[in-house]
């Protein structure tokens, strides 16, 4: 936790001192991760003792087998199996949202911001595919692998790559990832930000709104977030039950709420698209009956998210999802469904314009 609570600490006090920096590190660590996956895909596939290629359309089905940390300790068909095995796309490929949640500090976001999410979606999606195809080829022994669980990727790299080359290859995820959790805090402070600015938070929602004339960030809902994020996984490890990991649970919990956050304005916008609230879209436009058929799709897509991410050993996903899910029904009935208003239309915008043009000439920035 202490660990936890100084990596987290460090990716805000980054935010906090600047979008200019944070930007220039998101840029960075775009090139650090394709470099890193390029590196990664070409030692794996030298460092194979040979290239099985029939490991890519092979099936084993391997819940339940037994080792010290077997890839899913509870043993299922080999239908499941598959569905599980879609947790880890499903988490990984959540980096497209940093796209939306930076839009107000983006030129030309209409364009740009859709334009980077569904490029994120195809490169690492294909990126993804050939680094861990790559990966499985490299494996001395499949059966062995599965045994090992959470440290198959140690034990192969041990197995069959070079000792400086390893070492290099792990600084540079580590790295990486940590530019990754930089990504993660950006966007959820963002959000937390703008749900402020609207009046979307039950409580504190002006100091939240704010944004730090010397930094030009929303300091206070970069430090709250982080907080609470570290709050989150010290409560998640305090309350689930010996011998199932906490980190586990986390990236259970955190696939439900991303996507489900994801689903419920796809859902809203099924029964809104076309009427007075949304009639046309905006230049990324794929039509009424398009969107339709998406979100329909995507909304069942959601469905299948949550059953694959409460499977035992992480079924106190389910508890904590439903938790969560109850105190805010909760506080939303009782307090905030008589205060909050909705975010700003018609007039409320023309006003919200010009209180930021207000806030931007008193920094010293034409408008």
């Amino acid at each position: 936790m202490i660990f936890v609570a100084g990596i987290t600490a460090l990716q805000a006090g980054v935010n906090h001192f600047g979008i200019k920096l944070t930007a220039k590190l998101t840029d960075f660590s775009g090139f650090l991760i394709l470099g890193t996956a390029a590196l990664l895909t070409v030692t794996s596939l030298v460092s194979a003792s040979s290239l099985d290629l029939s490991r890519l359309w092979t099936f084993g089905n391997y819940p339940g087998t037994e080792g010290a940390s077997a890839v899913w300790p509870v043993a299922v068909g080999g239908g499941m199996a598959f569905l599980l095995g879609l947790l880890l796309p499903i988490y990984t490929i959540t980096g497209y949202d940093a796209s939306a949640h930076t839009s107000e500090e983006t030129r030309n976001a209409a364009v740009s911001v859709p334009k980077g999410m569904v490029s994120s979606v195809i490169w690492s999606g294909l990126a993804g595919w050939v680094m861990l195809s790559a990966f499985i080829l490299m494996l001395p022994d499949m059966d062995e692998a599965a045994k090992q669980g959470w440290n198959v990727f140690f034990w192969g790299m041990d197995a069959q790559v070079d000792p400086t080359l390893k070492l290099v290859l792990y600084i540079a995820i580590f790295v990486s990832q940590w530019l990754c959790g930089l990504a993660t805090v950006t966007s959820a402070s963002r959000m937390l930000f703008a749900f402020s600015r609207d009046g979307g938070v039950p409580a504190a929602s002006k100091a939240l709104a704010t944004v730090s004339p010397s930094y030009r960030t929303p300091v206070t809902a970069i430090w709250t977030s982080s907080i609470l994020s570290v709050l989150f996984v010290w409560l998640t490890s305090a309350i689930t039950i010996a011998g199932t990991p906490a980190y586990s649970i986390v990236v259970s919990c955190t696939v439900i709420f991303l996507f489900l956050s994801f689903a419920l304005p796809i859902a809203l916008g099924l029964v809104t698209i076309g009427g007075p609230k949304w009639p046309t879209m905006g230049p990324w436009d794929i039509g009424v009956t398009t969107y339709k058929l998406l979100a329909v799709i995507a909304i069942l897509a959601m469905g299948l998210m949550f059953y694959i991410g409460v499977q035992p050993p992480n079924d106190w996903a389910l508890e904590i999802t439903l938790g969560f899910i109850g105190v805010a029904l909760v506080i939303w009935v009782v307090f905030e469904n008589r205060r909050f208003q909705g975010p700003p239309i018609g007039e409320e915008i023309a006003k919200r314009k010009a209180a930021i043009a207000a806030a931007e000439r008193a920094v010293g920035e034409a408008v």
